[in-house]
């Protein structure tokens, strides 16, 4: 018997598969994206690009974050369960049979007791003359593909979640501290202008507007706390740990981050290998086309060989093969084949689409990433000067040449313009991020799965 299967697994490769072999279709790409250099970046699925921050409370929630986030495990468990569908394809799925053994003891009263035991062995090898089981194999391969890559999607989203949430309450932390700032100053600009009131040089309705405008800025305090708590409270949920002691970590404050790095984003190609979604998306074609495959083959005749081997008395035993033709459930078989040959071609589109949505993802965050950096330069100009210009107003009031309306209106725009620049900040910080996810690159950082 052991003969038997090995001699039909022989024969089981012995024919070409019938179906289309896959082949990665051609898509037209430009040889560079718009405003970027035509030069490739090359592997970028283990690039730990957040260290460039240079924040080590970043850094060392996403290390926490890659070990423990949910959405991760799940892909894990998802490639795992991937790992075992494989291993039921090819050879093993040909195979079947079944050992049985029984004992029966029987007697009576007057008779002796007596021991009965059979045994039995019984398998069948279905030939894979056509390559049916050999493409579903195939198909189980790129399945598993697949969810490796949907791991890196996976890991992908979580890094965009947590430094976006992370970024976000570094800014909700600036504009507290420079709310406080201004709180202070608009105390200051309320003492001058109640030493004046005393003095007669000033009136009450001077008071009640510099007072207005100081209430105004503390009540800003408890909706920038509360948005501050809420992207603390939403990275304990990314990290599945408790809120408190993160809440207790990040009130001790830190600046807000701003990448220190920029270079080259590579060309469009460079996407095929380096997005998880759209390698995912390539095998899912690379799957529907094995598919395509085992329709064709179920059209076909098929051949099983099978044999028993019975433990009784005369050890007999039988062998033979036996012939399926698929001869009234064509109509049946031909319509599985031609939604297979469907199903196979909208995966091509899904997948041209995929790679067009990355190349657009690339191109619009990095167009926002230049203007960003341009942003920034000129916020801050822009707030140095409205600093020195309220110092001078401030002056200016004290002895009379200037009146209050002026100081605050000046007042006003350095606050606008201090809470524009952290915004400012914010927005490159979050952009440079999602520059780096569009690219692909941490993909595979702390990951076990081959690439």
């Amino acid at each position: 018997m052991k003969r038997l299967i090995l001699t039909a697994a022989l024969l089981a490769t012995a024919c070409a598969p019938v179906g289309p072999n896959y082949k990665r279709p051609d898509i037209a790409l430009t040889s560079t994206y718009s405003e970027a250099s035509a030069s490739r970046i090359g592997e970028v699925a283990t690039k730990q690009w957040w260290s460039e921050y240079r924040d080590s409370t970043l850094n060392d929630l996403v290390a926490r974050g890659l070990r423990q986030n949910l959405d991760i495990a799940e892909a894990m468990e998802r490639i795992r369960a991937a790992e075992a569908t494989l291993l039921g394809t090819g050879l093993p799925s040909a195979v079947s049979g079944d050992l049985t053994a029984s004992s029966t003891r029987a007697g009576a009263d007057a008779t002796r007791t007596t021991t009965t035991s059979t045994g039995g062995l019984s398998a069948s090898v279905a030939l894979d003359l056509f390559g049916g089981i050999r493409r579903a194999r195939e198909g189980a391969q790129a399945d598993l593909a697949a969810a490796q890559a949907d791991e890196g999607t996976a890991r992908l989203a979580y890094l965009s979640a947590l430094i976006g949430a992370y970024i976000d309450a570094r800014y909700y932390q600036e504009a507290l501290a420079l709310t406080r700032g201004t709180i202070s100053s608009r105390e200051e600009t309320l003492r001058i202008t109640q030493q004046k009131f005393d003095a007669g040089s000033s009136t009450e309705l001077d008071l009640v507007q510099v007072r207005a405008l100081l209430d105004s800025a503390r009540a800003d305090i408890p909706s920038l706390e509360a948005s501050f708590l809420a992207q603390v409270y939403s990275i304990a949920t990314l990290l599945g740990e408790p809120a408190d002691p993160l809440v207790s970590r990040m009130q001790k404050g830190s600046a807000q981050p701003r990448p220190r790095a920029s270079g080259s984003i590579g060309i469009p190609a460079d996407l095929l290998r380096n997005r998880p979604d759209v390698r995912s998306a390539e095998m899912s074609l690379a799957s529907a086309t094995a598919a395509v495959g085992v329709a064709e083959a179920d059209l076909l005749p098929s051949v099983t060989l099978a044999g028993d081997v019975s433990g009784s008395s005369g050890t007999p035993w039988s062998f033979g093969p036996s012939l399926s033709l698929p001869v009234f459930n064509q109509p049946v078989l031909q319509a599985s084949r031609d939604a297979a040959v469907s199903t196979a071609k909208q995966a091509e589109i899904s997948w041209r689409s995929t790679v067009l949505g990355a190349v657009e993802d690339v191109q619009s965050s990095n167009s926002r990433w230049i203007r960003d950096r341009q942003i920034v330069t000129h916020v801050s100009n822009s707030v140095d000067s409205y600093a020195r210009a309220l110092e001078l107003s401030r002056q200016s009031y004290e002895q009379g040449a200037l009146s209050l309306l002026d100081l605050l209106d000046t007042d006003r725009s350095l606050e606008s313009a201090r809470l524009s620049l952290a915004s400012s900040i914010q927005s490159m910080a979050v952009d440079w991020a999602t520059l780096q996810v569009a690219l692909g690159a941490g993909a595979y950082v702390g990951s076990s799965t081959p690439r």
